[in-house]
């Protein structure tokens, strides 16, 4: 599958100007409030008919605004899933999900897939009751479970987790990652770095509108991340430590001890580790409280006014600290430089 999108679109004093092309895979449409994130997969979904482009989704032409070709959404073969899970309160989650079914007729056999969705999002349980019933997670999951029902060739989620609470975030990323596993590409709108992080393979980024960087999510999320800036490792589960509830990641760059993973030994997990959160030393730190330590070569150095930003290479692993000019001034820090990287915290994401 591939997604091409080629569009212009004027709404009030917002201009959006937006052309990328994303493979098979998760695409995340990465940005500030007000990119105009939303506005694109409103147009992918023919919910909005650009003033002038083209969207092409697995070789269909959708628009062309040029041959005046139009599909309409219904047509489209597009799963939606909002920001709010928009259930029919007045359905048992069964019937909610069978009515995604009934829009799979003559799409490919979507039809006989009921169970294997259903054990796939885990609700197995949920079907007899009512969307007041549910969990804000729950709902979603039911949400997600319609939209694939529908045997759609692309989803679209805009922003699905942001109406949660950190627990609920928590509770359904894991049945967002297992739609890599029946194959429906998806587009998945967020401004959430570890949400991008956990779930994207191809980042684009917009601002203003504009799209101004497109990739995979090692090269483009420290991009996005205009904040801080930082580092994604990949990695895999080691091994766990029940005693101490706490995981050991393997990678290029050494071993990562994080917060217990409810994930398999083996399992790929995505680090990604802020420049503000790494701290340099030119000796190997002892009796400290950072559980993480990596030793590196400097690689690069860039300074910005009173900052710097100090890249390095951590056995074929790329890391980037953020520090100040006068601790780079103070421990003479240069390209070759051997030092130790003391890591204070890691945002650790499935791949």
């Amino acid at each position: 599958m591939s997604l091409e999108v080629d569009v212009e679109h004027v709404l009030e004093d917002f201009r959006l100007a937006a052309r990328f092309t994303a493979p098979a895979g998760v695409t995340a449409l990465f940005g500030r409030s007000g990119a105009g994130k939303s506005t694109v997969v409103d147009i992918v979904a023919g919910l909005i008919r650009p003033q002038r482009g083209r969207v092409v989704v697995d070789g269909q032409v959708l628009i062309d605004t040029a041959r005046g070709t139009f599909v309409p959404s219904h047509r489209r073969r597009i799963g939606y899933v909002f920001q709010d899970s928009r259930l029919f309160p007045h359905l048992s989650v069964r019937q909610n999900l069978l009515y995604g079914r009934w829009f799979a007729r003559g799409n490919g056999g979507a039809a006989g897939d009921f169970d294997s969705i259903v054990d796939l999002l885990g609700i197995g349980t949920l079907t007899e009751r009512r969307p007041e019933s549910l969990s804000g997670g729950e709902k979603q999951r039911v949400a997600i479970g319609r939209a694939l029902l529908a045997h759609p060739r692309l989803l679209l989620m805009d922003e699905p987790l942001a109406s949660l609470d950190e627990a609920r975030r928590a509770e359904i990323l894991p049945y967002i990652e297992r739609l890599s596993d029946i194959g429906v590409p998806v587009l998945y709108v967020s401004h959430s770095v570890a949400e991008v992080a956990r779930l994207a393979t191809t980042v684009v980024l917009l601002v203003d509108g504009h799209v101004t960087a497109v990739g995979p999510v090692a090269d483009i999320l420290p991009l996005a991340d205009v904040g801080d800036g930082g580092s994604v490792v990949e990695a895999q589960v080691a091994r766990h430590d029940e005693a101490f509830q706490l995981t050991t990641l393997s990678s290029r760059a050494g071993e990562l001890q994080v917060p217990r993973l409810a994930a398999p030994v083996g399992a790929p997990v995505r680090a990604y580790i802020r420049s503000r959160d790494v701290m340099l030393s030119l000796q190997q730190p002892q009796e400290i409280s950072a559980l993480n330590v990596l030793a590196g070569t400097v690689a690069s150095l860039t300074r910005t006014g009173a900052q710097a930003e100090v890249r390095l290479d951590c056995n074929g692993a790329a890391l980037t600290a953020r520090l100040t000019a006068k601790s780079v001034e103070r421990l003479a820090l240069a390209p070759g430089r051997p030092v130790f990287a003391v890591i204070k915290s890691v945002s650790f994401e499935r791949s």
